[in-house]
């Protein structure tokens, strides 16, 4: 058991290892969300990212695209109903990232209806996201 414990533990470090390193003249946006949830960044602006796993704009205001996969639960569809899995993109809108500034974008969804919510480096909320479209995106 300690040696799975021990391995599974080096790999997990491993994997923040290929992280690029955050510019300091940017900000960065890291990506937060449960471990049933899926959160990927998909676009700054109009400009597709190369890596899905955060977010680095230059200071000023940007629309964020992302893209939410998430189950949604018998319960919230109707009786005798399967689970479903949803994907859905969600935009945000900031005027004011700052370089050298990390945000926290966390994402979730109640129902079949997803949220997004970025926050600063001390907790306060800044911007909501809007829900884009859902479906096989």
């Amino acid at each position: 058991m300690r040696p799975f414990l021990l391995a599974s533990g080096l790999l997990s470090l491993g994997g923040c290892a290929f992280m690029p390193t955050p510019d300091p003249s940017q900000a960065w946006v890291d990506l937060r969300t449960s471990e049933s949830n899926t959160l990927q960044a998909a676009q700054v602006d109009a400009t597709t990212l190369d890596d899905d796993r955060f977010f680095q704009v230059s200071p000023g205001q940007h629309e964020l695209h992302m893209r939410l996969q998430f189950a949604v639960e018998p319960t919230n569809i109707g009786p005798d109903s399967q689970g479903l899995d949803r994907t859905c993109v969600l935009k945000l809108d900031y005027p004011e990232f700052t370089a050298g500034q990390r945000y926290n974008l966390v994402a979730g969804s109640i129902g079949f209806r997803p949220w997004a919510k970025l926050y600063n480096q001390q907790h306060q909320l800044l911007a909501k996201a809007r829900e884009g479209r859902c479906g096989d995106v």
